[in-house]
């Protein structure tokens, strides 16, 4: 890859990662269009029901809690988590009838430290985060520390061998072997099921992890 090819790589990667400024403006829309069927997807897996609390954690451009307000229902409520400012703003801008209503809360928070009480969670998704945590143990004892006893977590992950031949991903991309994840979210105590999603350009895997009982 020669160097201005590897600086735009570089910028889509961190990017994708933190969407910010103008070029995040156009991340967000990107996200919500490339990301969506993955994350609706995560969401069926997830399988909320009317009254439930749930999340969506690093929710970029906003598709999830649009689709998770809509699973929930009026009497549920929906936590959006996010470590970029200007993600935080735009849901706060789009979705200001949802927050003032009630039904929608979003604030600052990474994988590695959720912003929730133990056991205050019934569901929880998130989609194309993990390749940019490094510590993976955390955050899956983060997942098994905010759901109740009957919850559900669904990390939703485009297959590591997939996501290889994407030119963004040598910058700064965690590409971990599935195996590897399950293995992590086993170690936290939770029971795991790997879903696999065909879908082009990349497949993926949902990875549905519940408390052990």
């Amino acid at each position: 890859m020669n160097p201005l090819a590897a600086r735009v790589m570089s910028t889509v990667a961190g990017q994708l990662g933190n969407p910010h400024g103008l070029l995040g403006k156009g991340t967000a829309l990107m996200l919500n269009r490339v990301n969506r069927f993955l994350i609706e997807e995560a969401v069926r897996a997830a399988a909320p029901v009317a009254g439930e609390t749930v999340a969506d954690i690093g929710f970029g451009g906003g598709v999830g809690l649009s689709l998770l307000l809509d699973q929930v229902g009026p009497t549920g409520n929906v936590q959006g988590v996010e470590i970029s400012p200007d993600m935080l703003n735009r849901a706060r801008a789009g979705f200001a009838a949802q927050i003032g209503a009630g039904r929608l809360q979003v604030m600052a928070g990474s994988l590695t430290e959720l912003p929730f009480a133990k056991a205050s969670l019934d569901a929880a998704i998130t989609v194309n985060t993990i390749y940019f945590v490094p510590e993976l143990d955390r955050v899956c004892a983060e997942f098994a520390r905010v759901l109740r006893p009957q919850g559900r977590a669904v990390i939703g992950i485009g297959d590591p061998d997939g996501m290889a031949k994407m030119p963004f991903t040598e910058f700064g991309f965690r590409l971990r072997p599935v195996p590897e994840v399950i293995a992590a979210l086993e170690a936290a105590g939770l029971v795991v099921e790997d879903r696999a999603v065909d879908h082009k350009p990349v497949p993926g895997h949902l990875l549905i992890a519940r408390p052990k009982n």
